[in-house]
């Protein structure tokens, strides 16, 4: 049994990550688009660059952090190099200098330099501690709890981090809008840093369990082509990339529909990433129990995203039918809430799932082949993960030009056509994808019996292996 102490020194470094979640789902694209001016198309071409060299940094990172031997172990030393660029970096992604502003690439250019610093920097943090859960405990049941701390903090800080800001940093004063004042970007940045500094440091001074593993006898490219050869592992992957695809889509779109489509406030927009949010977190961890003694983790994972499809179809499509009110009606934000606590709930339950059946995956994959690579697993998922991500912002970026949304449209004085073109590259972009991801699931095909017996073998293997060697 993993002690609540343990799992939530390991937790805290899930904000690390959610950090630079939160910068670039809520306010990089608006920043740089909507108040810097840059254009949406190449905004969105440079996030993606930056995500295909984050991605790649992923499994040479993982790989690594599995050959690693030191007095540390092998993921903490990683953890702490990356931690104080990490912060760093949100300071230079949202301070840029007055005199860019001046010209498209310039200005294009210093949002990739930092990105890829931000990226790679929360890379060097991310996949060692993510990995560093399979170390805590080898139990089928506490490896999702455990995984699902980290997850419970990723979320609440993803939501309450932007939720803060907005009531603060962003929120009007003198009949100004704080989401279009540029200068307040520099105060969320070192919001963003000083907390990555202090979440970080305690989760690198939980000093994990050590497993003894054979050093690998194969290169880090090897390693990480050879996590392709699972078939379980394969379908994974598959689900992962098409449900990052349309997350992609919301994350890149929600903010812009937020501020043009339903008009809220700072104030409400921080109500709908709070409120329903925190609530969700909190159901998750208290049912938690029930859906992991209870059903497959595939299982789970399909059903989550069952729902994550039923919910989708209820809240733009009415609005566009006129069967909604119009805006600034109470029953807008309180639908808007309904929907944000359902999506929210089984998307983290969705995530929990997916990590979870991630390290099983490394339990049959060191059964299978004698070698221990959790690193390279999470990184070849991430780097999947991220490889398909590069299509949110690319495809959220030209959606805004597409239909013509730019700098100067105020919120309440945009054509209706825009709005209308808005709301639906919205859902087709998210929709399509989800429908795919769910079918994929079904090629899982690992159960509880299954892991628990390989764990035994592996056991059992480790032990007349060192009787051997004695």
């Amino acid at each position: 049994m993993v002690s609540i102490k343990t799992k939530w020194m390991y937790g805290s470094g899930g904000a690390v990550y959610a950090a630079k979640e939160a910068a670039y789902t809520m306010f990089v694209l608006l920043f740089y688009t909507q108040v810097l001016g840059l254009s949406g198309t190449l905004t969105g071409l440079v996030i993606s660059i930056s995500l295909l060299f984050d991605a790649v940094s992923d499994p040479l990172v993982g790989a690594w952090s599995d050959r690693l031997r030191s007095a540390l172990g092998r993921r903490r030393p990683f953890m702490i190099g990356g931690l104080v660029p990490a912060g760093l970096g949100f300071l230079g992604l949202f301070a840029p200098p007055d005199a860019l502003g001046q010209s498209q690439f310039a200005l294009a250019g210093w949002l990739l330099f930092w990105s890829l610093w931000v990226r790679i920097a929360v890379t060097f943090f991310a996949i060692p501690h993510l990995a560093q859960s399979t170390d805590i405990t080898q139990d089928y049941h506490e490896r999702s709890k455990v995984i699902g701390v980290r997850m419970a903090v990723m979320f609440f800080v993803s939501v309450m981090l932007p939720a803060l800001a907005l009531t603060t940093i962003f929120a009007e004063k003198d009949g100004i809008d704080g989401r279009f004042v540029g200068d307040r970007y520099f105060y969320y940045g070192l919001m963003s840093c000083l907390l990555v500094w202090v979440t970080g440091t305690v989760s690198c001074a939980l000093k994990a369990p050590t497993p003894v593993v054979p050093a690998l006898s194969h290169s880090m490219v090897n390693a990480f082509v050879k996590t392709f050869t699972n078939r379980n592992f394969r379908f994974l992957l598959g689900y992962d990339i098409f449900a990052t695809v349309s997350y992609g889509v919301i994350v890149s779109l929600n903010m812009l529909a937020w501020i043009y489509f339903w008009e809220f406030s700072a104030f409400e927009i921080s109500l709908i990433l709070a409120g329903p949010s925190l609530v969700a977190i909190g159901a998750v961890m208290a049912t938690l129990n029930f859906w992991v003694h209870r059903y497959e983790k595939p299982k789970i994972l399909r059903f989550a995203l069952g729902m994550m499809m039923v919910n989708g179809v209820w809240l733009y499509p009415p609005r566009l039918l006129g069967w909604w009110p119009e805006n600034g009606e109470p029953i807008i934000l309180w639908i808007n809430l309904l929907f944000m606590f359902v999506f929210m709930y089984f998307f983290l339950l969705r995530a929990i799932m997916s990590q979870s059946i991630a390290a099983d995956i490394a339990d049959e994959h060191d059964y299978r082949t004698g070698h221990r690579q959790e690193g390279s697993f999470f990184a070849a998922l991430n780097f999947s993960t991220k490889m398909a991500s590069v299509l949110g912002p690319a495809y959220g970026g030209a959606v805004l030009d597409i239909i013509g949304l730019s700098r100067d449209m105020p919120p309440g004085s945009v054509p209706e056509s825009v709005l209308n073109g808005l709301a639906g590259w919205y859902m087709a972009g998210a929709g399509a994808p989800l429908v795919m991801a769910f079918l994929l699931t079904f090629g899982m095909l690992l159960t509880r019996a299954e892991i628990t017996r390989m764990q035994v073998a592996v056991a059992q293997r480790i032990t007349n292996d060192n009787q051997s060697g004695l």
